[in-house]
């Protein structure tokens, strides 16, 4: 099968997030999914709930915004369309025409998604990466997983969704290039792999080649980080 364009496949899944410096955050025993935004009441979900949920095994490509591609990887847990059809749409506020959802992980990152983006087939809610629970580099407990998006959508250590009735203000996790005011870092708000969808201002083309030099040093200290406790 064919990569993307702009995209690299490695033979390896590297770590990649934030704060690569240090260790993932340990899994807590009584890890739960809060829930909040436009519901009538926010709740969480304990981590064993979703055991109770239909679960769904697919092998699907993981594509990082700055051009690698790891293949062929094997996730389990249950698909977000069941998610939000049995956990959120029942908690919704009445009314409410929900567009978006922001997923926050332990690590403090947190994405948002188009709704139709996340309710694709193939999204899930990760517990198993190739067989085996997921460990700290690649999102333990609980990840989101979204093929067709960069990575940047799939947030790790997922502990927290928000749903929303517009688009937050705050898409995406804030960087310090983010915090000085330029905007051009700033990513797209579909970020679809497909359509090469980096950058929210700037042309595909345009970024490939920094982007691409940031794999390097970035891996480096992934690997320096993700040497601590699980």
């Amino acid at each position: 099968m064919s990569l993307p364009p702009g995209q690299r496949a490695l033979d390896t899944f590297p770590r990649f997030g934030t704060h690569l410096a240090y260790p993932p955050p340990r899994v807590l025993p009584d890890h739960e999914i809060a829930v909040g935004g436009a519901v009538a009441e926010p709740f969480s979900l304990p981590l064993a709930a979703l055991g109770e949920l239909p679960r769904k095994e697919m092998t699907a490509d993981f594509h990082c915004v700055a051009g690698w591609s790891a293949t062929g990887l094997r996730w389990e847990g249950v698909p977000f369309e069941r998610f939000f059809a049995l956990v959120i749409e029942p908690a919704l506020s009445p009314g409410a025409p929900i567009t978006h959802v922001t997923f926050q992980g332990r690590d403090g990152y947190r994405s948002t998604a188009c709704l139709e983006d996340v309710l694709a087939q193939d999204v899930l809610i990760a517990e198993h990466l190739d067989g085996r629970p997921l460990d700290g580099d690649h999102g333990a407990p609980v990840r989101l997983v979204s093929p067709r998006q960069y990575g940047f959508i799939s947030t790790k250590h997922l502990c927290r969704l928000e749903v929303h009735t517009a688009e937050p203000a705050t898409r995406h996790h804030r960087n310090a290039l983010n915090n000085l005011g330029l905007r051009l870092v700033e990513p797209h708000v579909r970020a679809r792999v497909w359509e090469e969808e980096r950058n929210g201002y700037l042309p595909a083309w345009a970024v490939r080649v920094p982007y691409r030099m940031l794999i390097p040093p970035i891996r480096a200290l992934a690997a320096r980080g993700g040497r601590g406790e699980r």
